[in-house]
């Protein structure tokens, strides 16, 4: 178990040397996601409680709609059943995994709002607070999200691997869901990590654990 709080650089290399060895015998990317999700939920735990550190953790992918199986197009369909121009060649930051509190939170398939999250336009992504401030935290330009170049080959690493951090959840503009998520279960803080293909710009993943930790931790 980790205590956040304290976490140590011993727990560090704890830490990523599990979740390096996760995929071993994982038949799918997604079976991969759903190890990752299930040992940050129930590892990292709370000291004096015991209780799990972790609200909610998800992890994400962005992958093309035209590659996406049929019900995540449809999700992504009702999303943007206003846009007239819809592309099927856009990227989607989709959800491959989903561990929480709540029975809900614990499949892909039962998250009401976040199955497939289609990035339609920079405007589009602008107008999602969290999805849009994950990307700029990780180093990305919308841009680079929403039209991956491939010709970009990123030089710095700081861009190709970063944390996305939002210290205080309470009343943060990152986080829109105020009266039905973040007070409720006493969100604190909210963390995400990723990383993205040097090569197409594209985010591979990114983990977004909701924290009860205060912003301290």
């Amino acid at each position: 178990m980790y205590d956040i709080v304290n976490f140590t650089a011993a727990d560090m290399v704890s830490c990523g040397e599990i979740l390096r060895k996760l995929n071993v015998g994982a038949l799918s990317m997604e079976e991969v996601a759903v190890n990752i999700t299930q040992f940050l939920y129930d590892n990292f735990r709370v000291k004096e409680t015991n209780e799990t550190t972790f609200a909610l953790v998800r992890l994400y992918k962005t992958h093309p709609y035209n590659l996406l199986p049929s019900e995540l197009q449809n999700f992504a369909h009702k999303i943007l059943s206003q846009e007239s121009d819809f592309s099927g060649n856009i990227q989607c930051l989709t959800l491959l995994s989903s561990r929480g509190d709540k029975e809900a939170w614990n499949s892909r398939k039962t998250s009401q709002g976040h199955q497939t999250i289609p990035l339609f336009s920079e405007n589009f992504v602008h107008s999602l607070p969290m999805v849009s401030g994950l990307i700029k935290q990780l180093g990305l330009e919308i841009s680079d999200v929403v039209a991956p170049d491939t010709s970009i080959q990123i030089e710095n690493h700081s861009k190709s691997y970063n944390v996305f951090y939002i210290s205080d959840a309470r009343g943060s503009a990152f986080i829109p869901a105020q009266q039905e998520f973040v007070i409720p279960y006493g969100i604190r803080s909210v963390i995400g990590f990723g990383g993205i293909d040097r090569k197409s710009t594209r985010l591979n993943s990114s983990h977004i654990p909701l924290s009860r930790m205060p912003s301290s931790a």
